[in-house]
């Protein structure tokens, strides 16, 4: 595993997406702590498309256009969903001071669900992780286990970062309902923006 690995994958990691989204509305909406569950939620969802990656499970998916674009509509509803929900008082994005806090086990149980439903992540690690495996390597199998491993431990720390970042910025959030209102219809685009991504992208 060298250096270009870890650029690359740090790349991938610190780019937009539902993750990312996700982790910065539950550091804006209820604090640090919600938004490190969340980074935990989006790092274990990742999960099964690298175990699928390595099975080869992932072939499979991309072989089968109908299993492909019923996991793909799934995705694409549940991040509209996420988008209205962006909008309402009640939703996503609720940033009130008096909030209740969301439990440990619904923030992961949430975050796990947005990426288990990507058809798209299983696709891309078929794809990425072979580039970093020697092909003479004797265990390219425990090779490839290591480097999702760091994957993983690279997007828990910058998707942590992002969410206490937007943690730290929540107090003056809260002292600007126009900013609010401005962030969630920024939230509901972006959701409404990947959903539309993850609808036109072909099997």
């Amino acid at each position: 595993m060298g250096p270009d690995f870890l650029i690359t994958t740090l790349l991938v990691v610190a780019s937009p997406g539902a993750g990312v989204v996700l982790t910065l509305a539950a550091g804006l909406s209820q604090g640090g702590r919600a938004a490190v569950l969340t980074a935990l939620g989006c790092t274990l969802g990742i999960v099964p498309h690298m175990l699928a990656a390595i099975t080869g499970l992932a072939a499979l998916l991309q072989a089968s256009p109908a299993a492909f674009t019923a996991l793909k509509v799934i995705g694409v509803v549940y991040l509209l969903v996420m988008a209205v929900q962006s909008l309402r008082d009640g939703g996503v994005l609720s940033v009130q001071a008096d909030q209740a806090p969301r439990s440990a086990a619904g923030l992961i149980r949430h975050a796990i669900l947005v990426n288990l439903i990507n058809p798209k992540l299983s696709i891309f690690f078929l794809a990425f992780l072979p580039q970093f495996i020697d092909p003479a390597d004797p265990a390219p199998a425990r090779l490839m286990g290591v480097l999702s491993a760091v994957f993983m431990a690279v997007t828990f720390a910058v998707f942590a970062v992002y969410g206490l970042f937007s943690a730290a910025v929540r107090t003056h959030v809260l002292a600007r309902p126009a900013v609010v209102r401005w962030l969630r219809r920024g939230f509901a685009a972006a959701f409404a923006g990947l959903g539309l991504k993850l609808a036109l992208m072909a099997p």
